[in-house]
């Protein structure tokens, strides 16, 4: 059964300055020396997790997107990170803190942050998300998903137990180092109670908020067991995954069988 490549690239953010990021994220993924079919960056890549939207949103068509495309396939990769993005609704414009899962064929998917942090006044500027957006690879079911969405296990839940929706899930942060207990937590029981694997990538260092962040980016194993943790310093990090070990610890540990059908109703 397939394998998949992931590079996890946990780095510190220039505070609202697209160019200085995009220059320096392009020369970490321009040095990866290790084939990888997947490269995440963390939550808004171009700017850090500002509340500026109106300043630095882009639209679909828009410079980060369109270099995202470039590298991807160039590298021959797929690369996925979250960025502001604008749209105009009946004249008026809306701002999306979206996912972008860009191939190197020049297609891409897209997945709007369904749970905006209040706490943070994000819901103030930002639409949410009402979708999820689950991505094919190789035979792999990939499940995208944004910072604060982790906080809520039902968006993430398996709700078929006889056919598993998918086989990883993956989130994007700006998590602080303040509330990093909740983080690492958080990620390994998304993993054991949806039986997959899970990777968490979190950005490190302090933003223009003064709010340190320690990345502490991971990789969980459907047993909840860490395969990969990072703290403080940036990192590039690769991993092989599986099929076959997630297959097996599904049918000898068969408890997704034992759940409940349920719907999502937005």
């Amino acid at each position: 059964m397939s394998s998949l490549r992931f590079t996890l690239i946990q780095s510190h953010l220039f505070w609202e300055d697209k160019a200085a990021n995009l220059q320096m994220l392009e020369q970490k993924i321009r040095q990866l020396t290790e084939d990888t079919h997947i490269v995440i960056l963390p939550e808004m890549f171009s700017t850090g997790f500002s509340m500026q939207p109106e300043l630095f949103a882009e639209t679909m068509d828009g410079n980060t997107l369109a270099w995202m495309k470039n590298l991807a396939a160039e590298m021959k990769i797929i690369l996925t990170g979250s960025i502001m993005i604008r749209e105009d609704a009946e004249g008026r414009p809306q701002y999306f803190n979206r996912l972008l899962w860009v191939l190197p064929n020049g297609q891409l998917g897209y997945y709007d942050k369904r749970h905006l942090f209040a706490f943070g006044a994000e819901d103030k500027h930002y639409t949410p998300g009402d979708k999820r957006f689950i991505a094919s690879v190789n035979g792999w079911k990939i499940n995208l998903q944004i910072c604060y969405d982790l906080r809520f296990p039902v968006w993430a839940r398996q709700s078929n137990p006889e056919t598993p929706e998918y086989d990883v899930l993956i989130y994007l942060a700006n998590w602080p180092e303040r509330r990093i207990h909740a983080w690492k937590t958080l990620l390994a029981a998304r993993a054991i109670e949806n039986q997959c694997y899970v990777i968490g990538v979190n950005r490190v260092g302090e933003d223009g908020k003064g709010i340190y962040h320690s990345g502490d980016s991971m990789i969980v194993n459907p047993l909840g067991e860490v395969l990969y943790h990072k703290a403080h310093d940036e990192d590039i990090f690769t991993i092989e995954l599986h099929q076959h070990e997630l297959q097996q610890i599904r049918q000898t540990l068969p408890f997704l069988r034992d759940g409940d059908y349920f719907n999502l109703i937005s």
